[in-house]
């Protein structure tokens, strides 16, 4: 299990560090809109090049912070119905989602996703509007994000089985939206004091 547990620290290491340095894509995204929006509206131009790359980049965000994001344990679930089991109960929920639904789900795209992707680069796909950009970045992305996700969905079962057979503490304790309220109000409550 020791080495299990290396993988996974390697895993969330790589998916932390792209997670991370992902964000400035929204920031560059938000950059090309306002000078997109700037010279359109000024000089009455505008390029179908920077539209796209706004997508591509906001497309980046969204797909690279995926795996981030189950790493983080933020991604959406029903916590209403899920905070009412036990810690045990939402392990095996985890765990039984992650195998049975994460997995195949993110293996199945992203072997879907290799042919798409090649097929595009060796046919130099090009977008359909005028003066668009290359397509198989756009696609190499969705590729990327998805393996990024399995990997990720390996670190997450590799840790919830060592937590659910005491190996290891649990790094992400369940807190329910309105205990998280109440920590919120509490470390505000001590700013002000």
């Amino acid at each position: 299990m020791a080495g299990l547990l290396g993988l996974s620290r390697v895993i969330d290491r790589i998916n932390e560090f792209i997670g991370k340095w992902v964000a400035w894509a929204i920031l560059a995204a938000i950059l090309v809109s306002a000078v997109n929006a700037t010279i359109r509206k000024m000089f009455n131009m505008s390029s179908n090049a920077w539209l796209e790359l706004q997508w591509y980049l906001f497309g980046a965000a969204f797909m690279l912070a995926a795996a981030y994001t189950l790493k983080q344990n933020e991604h959406i679930r029903i916590d209403i119905v899920y905070g009412m089991w036990s810690r045990r109960v939402q392990h095996w929920i985890d765990l039984i989602g992650h195998v049975f639904f994460l997995m195949p789900f993110a293996l199945l795209m992203f072997f879907y996703f290799i042919p798409y992707v090649s097929l595009s680069f060796r046919s130099g796909e090009v977008s359909t509007n005028a003066g668009g950009l290359i397509l198989w970045p756009a696609k190499a992305i969705l590729l990327v994000g998805f393996l990024l996700l399995a990997l990720q969905g390996i670190s997450e079962i590799i840790k919830k089985i060592a937590v659910m057979t005491g190996r290891m503490e649990d790094p992400n304790p369940f807190v329910s939206a309105h205990q998280a309220a109440e920590q919120e109000g509490e470390a505000l409550a001590g700013e002000i004091r």
